[in-house]
């Protein structure tokens, strides 16, 4: 296939828009004629044809859909591009990508990454929130510089350091019968219904793992995707469920629940970061790597 160049693409989603080639042309500010023999020569080039002419318009084929969904991924993905890269011209020197579970993005990211950018304005920062075996995947397939995510996930073959310690609690409605307690052991909150979330959360899998091991499994009622979903499943009265102690207080003023640090000692749960390689990093993402580290207490690189 040849290549197709942009103006007809960003042409062809505009007369997709417009559902006609004289309001098209109008839009781009372009002749009629020069409208018509650009789809014309796009059909001829890809051997399909793109449009049904009608009357009133025209309307995509089926091709033409499957062209138009290309076209806009392709054009959002430009001007995307434009953007990252207009930054650049205002004087942004350096860019680092950042990969964390929900804990971390909760309960440090927003202090460590403040510091950070007070001391280097200069820098981007993209920090996407993900699952923990999501993160050592994209690190894995350097879809990521640096990656933050729970302990007891394997992460084979990539450079790994402790970044923090956080405490998992139980958390329940104020007038549950265990809201009184001042510790608990998970095992004694095991008759309840609990709220949880989805299955590839490194959370999710602790717990499973934890009460297979005490031989007292956990009746998941109900799953979601955030630590505030479960917390406001909690308030109402669906059951109780574990998160980190921190993540939660924040929401203590608002919402009526109780929280209980759990004994266990796995309940003491560390956060690793992790990078492919530190001879992969850039400069900026290697000073961001040990800043992470630093404020944690750990390790120098």
């Amino acid at each position: 296939m040849r290549r197709i160049d942009f103006v007809t693409l960003k042409l062809f989603v505009s007369i997709a828009d417009e559902r006609s080639l004289t309001r098209a042309a109008e839009r781009e500010h372009l002749a009629l004629a020069a409208v018509s023999k650009r789809i014309s020569d796009l059909e001829k080039q890809l051997d399909i044809t793109l449009l049904y002419r009608q009357p009133k318009g025209v309307e995509l084929t089926p091709a033409g859909h499957a062209l138009l969904h290309h076209a806009r991924h392709l054009m959002e993905n430009i001007e995307q591009m434009g953007a990252d890269l207009s930054e650049f011209s205002q004087g942004v020197k350096g860019h680092v990508r950042i990969h964390a579970n929900t804990s971390a993005v909760i309960e440090f990211l927003p202090e460590d990454l403040s510091r950070f950018s007070r001391a280097y304005p200069e820098v981007k920062i993209d920090l996407e929130e993900r699952v923990s075996s999501e993160t050592v995947h994209a690190l894995r397939e350097g879809l990521t510089d640096i990656g933050i995510f729970a302990g007891h996930i394997q992460a084979d073959g990539l450079r790994v350091y402790t970044y923090r310690y956080d405490q998992l609690a139980l958390v329940t409605p104020k007038d549950h019968p265990l809201a009184t307690r001042e510790r608990i052991g998970l095992a004694d909150a095991a008759r309840y219904d609990f709220i949880g979330l989805q299955q590839d959360a490194s959370l999710h899998s602790l717990l499973q793992q934890t009460s297979r091991q005490l031989g007292v499994p956990l009746r998941t009622r109900i799953q979601v995707r955030s630590f505030e979903a479960i917390v406001r499943m909690i308030q109402t009265g669906m059951g109780v469920g574990v998160l980190p102690e921190e993540a939660v207080r924040d929401l203590l003023p608002v919402l009526k629940v109780a929280v209980i640090p759990l004994t266990d000692s796995w309940a003491r749960r560390e956060l690793k970061v992790g990078v492919r390689s530190l001879e992969g990093l850039s400069v900026t993402a290697r000073q961001m790597l040990e800043h992470l580290i630093k404020g944690g207490g750990g390790e120098r690189v």
